[in-house]
């Protein structure tokens, strides 16, 4: 029987200090705490027999920021994945941050058979780089980049942020011009969201966060669909754009709800109609010994109306949007007898184009929650 494809998330919780606007599972620990976690992340993987059932179609190794645990961890870690079923053109993703990278870790990471490099850049602004609580400088960034691609990394995204407290939209501009300039294969561009129990929601609820307005906000959103579109970035999803062969194979994975399975601290999974994830408690997990049994928090087998209503929230995430035909085939349901008035409404509202595919219009990117809530059943 041939074996399906999985991805699988790796997550390392690690920080060397938290952003302002973080909200991820992340924190800082020591030198020791980084190896006993390796030890039981390790134990994880090795554990989980069913992988032998999957071939391994990418690896994602996130955060927190992995780069700052001794890359022979990292090492180690992707030796215990290499036990089971590789794709051979898998992408092997890592995460990282300037400021804990150098030019011999990363040739390390290379060496490792790691292919992708997703940096955390945010701006190139000096000083909103302090403001949002960075540990880097734009500097740096661009030493550990031209590291990068001097050892060999060809296949390389650079995270950024926009409508940054206080920020200008010269400034934005000024980021991205000067990103494109370096030509990244990938750029993943997303608006700041303020989260509960971040730094800067406490400042916003003190009254000392100077937001910018919505207009800005979409300003700057619009200016970066253009610049990137002008210089060869093919918008694939709302947030993402990317040089022709090279869309994020893993993320694509998240969006189309095929097989994932995480390990580590918080990870998600979702394999075969089933999601679950990971105990959020670090001394859990650690005591877990590796064991799934006591380190699963959370397991929900989806309901064919789950599925259904995932397929079309994730799905229209893309910017070809979802496959009718393909929709038909899964669920083995029309889905003009589930969405005809839903898919309707929004086509008159400009919102979605309707062909063998539905989409979002541009119109209906800008409030892509509000259309998506509409498929919710």
């Amino acid at each position: 029987m041939q074996k399906s494809d999985v991805g699988i998330y790796i997550h390392i919780p690690f920080c060397k200090s938290k952003c302002f606007y973080c909200d991820f599972n992340s924190f800082h620990a020591n030198n020791g705490e980084f190896e006993f976690y390796k030890n039981i992340l390790i134990k994880e993987i090795s554990s989980f027999e069913k992988l032998k059932n999957y071939n391994i179609k990418s690896i994602f190794i996130g955060g927190g920021t992995p780069t700052i645990i001794p890359e022979e961890y990292i090492n180690e870690i992707l030796e215990a994945i290499f036990n089971y079923n590789i794709n051979r053109d898998a992408e092997i993703t890592i995460e990282a941050n300037p400021g804990t990278l150098t030019y011999e870790k990363l040739k390390n990471l290379k060496s490792f058979g790691i292919n992708r490099l997703s940096i955390g850049v945010q701006s190139l602004n000096n000083k909103i780089l302090k403001n949002i609580g960075r540990i880097h400088t734009k500097e740096e960034f661009l030493k550990n980049y031209e590291d990068a691609i001097s050892v060999g990394f060809n296949n390389i995204n650079l995270d950024l942020i926009f409508s940054l407290p206080d920020q200008k939209f010269s400034e934005w501009k000024d980021t991205l011009k000067n990103i494109i300039s370096l030509n990244p294969k990938h750029i993943s561009t997303y608006g700041l969201i303020l989260e509960e129990g971040t730094k800067f929601y406490e400042m916003y609820q003190n009254g000392n966060l100077n937001l910018v307005d919505d207009y800005l906000d979409r300003k700057m959103y619009y200016y970066a669909k253009e610049i990137l579109s002008i210089n060869g970035y093919e918008q694939y999803e709302i947030s993402n754009f990317a040089k022709s062969g090279f869309e994020s194979k893993h993320n694509i994975i998240y969006w189309t709800m095929e097989n994932y399975k995480g390990f580590g601290l918080g990870a998600h999974s979702y394999l075969d109609g089933i999601r679950s994830s990971n105990t959020t408690n670090f001394n859990k997990y650690l005591n877990s010994d590796g064991e799934i049994s006591k380190l699963e928090d959370y397991k929900n087998i989806l309901s064919e109306k789950d599925k259904i209503e995932e397929f079309m929230f994730l799905g229209l995430r893309l910017s070809k949007g979802i496959s009718i035909e393909d929709f038909n085939k899964k669920f083995n349901k029309n889905i003009y007898d589930i969405y005809s008035d839903v898919i309707k409404n929004n086509l008159n509202k400009g919102l979605i184009t309707v062909t063998d595919r539905i989409y979002l219009t541009e119109k209906g990117k800008d409030i892509s929650n509000t259309v998506m809530a509409d498929f919710l059943l």
